[in-house]
């Protein structure tokens, strides 16, 4: 099922992104074009910040995710009032919609993580 997701995923953002190449090259960037490759940008950088922060940072579980919610939010924040997606009275819309898509990356990560833990239990009863 990962790979399923996983492919779908890979598959759907080369067909957003050869669909939007073309519109670029015969019509320009429009406000919707400019949305998407803004939100490619930013998840470029916080997966990059997700990467360092993994291979750099020793901390539990929840203090990670609590680490992570807020250095993902003020990169949003930061990266909204850069792209004009924030005014600076509503900034805490960063922290809720990071706050929606961090809980559907926990049920995601904590589903993985299970999933994980039952197949090394089934490797460790075969070897037995």
């Amino acid at each position: 099922m990962k790979s399923i997701i996983k492919n779908t995923c890979t598959l759907a953002a080369l067909m957003i992104i050869s669909v939007f190449s073309c519109s670029i090259i015969w019509v320009g960037v429009t406000a919707e074009i400019k949305l998407v490759l803004e939100l490619f940008i930013l998840s470029f950088i916080i997966t990059c910040m997700n990467y360092l922060f993994d291979e750099y940072v020793s901390l539990s579980i929840i203090k990670a995710y609590i680490a992570k919610y807020i250095a993902v939010s003020i990169i949003v924040m930061a990266f909204g009032f850069i792209v004009r997606w924030f005014y600076y009275s509503n900034f805490w819309m960063a922290f809720v919609y990071v706050g929606i898509v961090m809980i559907f990356a926990y049920i995601i990560d904590d589903f993985r993580i299970k999933k994980d833990i039952k197949y090394i239990n089934d490797q460790i009863k075969h070897t037995k």
